[in-house]
């Protein structure tokens, strides 16, 4: 982190943010690719609220992102080695990573699914972010409301989604990129490219 102080330097905040948290709360934040929409992950009311945001469909997952790729491993399971190599080469950064979910990540979560994305996203405000809040990891998807653009700065945040999200953070700085992250499906020893990002990969 930079020598600059942010509110996650107040322990009275983030006392209250912890809270918030705990009881539902939804909040905003800049990441290294987009801004960012979420909520702790075994919170499903929390999570409710997220769909009820964005109006997202409900088919549609949420992914977890952390500071620290040890806070993530628990959520999933059945690493292979290519995933392994991936999660080692580009994590911190803009690539999410689908692999087994393990039963410790809620179904409604993963909409149902057997998979669950994880990310360790390349922005100092974001990981000092996680490393204040309970349990470190975010249950997240973009900062925007269903079928319009992904909010890439503070202000566009704030227009879209400030007025229904119990905090929205400032960036202090730290900028979103603004190119969505790379979405990979790491099941097995295949690699499946379904969504082409920042990270320029190829299928294996």
């Amino acid at each position: 982190m930079k020598e600059l102080e942010t509110i996650l330097d107040k322990k009275q905040f983030v006392d209250e943010l912890n809270k918030k948290l705990e009881k539902g709360g939804v909040i905003a934040f800049v990441t290294d690719t987009v801004w960012g929409l979420g909520c702790l992950p075994y919170c499903e009311k929390a999570v409710e609220k997220i769909y009820e945001i964005k109006g997202r469909d409900r088919s549609k997952p949420l992914i977890l992102m952390s500071d620290d790729i040890a806070k993530l491993i628990p959520y999933v399971q059945n690493i292979s080695d290519k995933a392994s190599f991936l999660i080692n080469k580009y994590l911190p950064g803009a690539l999410t990573v689908i692999l087994e979910k393990s039963d410790k990540t809620p179904s409604y979560i993963t909409a149902g699914k057997n998979t669950a994305g994880i990310r360790i996203p390349d922005n100092e405000f974001f990981k000092k972010l996680c490393s204040v809040i309970n349990g470190g990891v975010l249950a997240t998807t973009s900062a925007n409301l269903s079928n319009h653009p992904s909010s890439k700065t503070y202000e566009e945040t704030m227009s879209s989604i400030g007025n229904i999200v119990d905090y929205v953070f400032d960036d202090y700085g730290f900028k979103a990129k603004g190119l969505e992250s790379t979405v990979v499906l790491a099941v097995e020893e295949n690699i499946r490219i379904l969504r082409q990002g920042a990270v320029i990969l190829k299928e294996s």
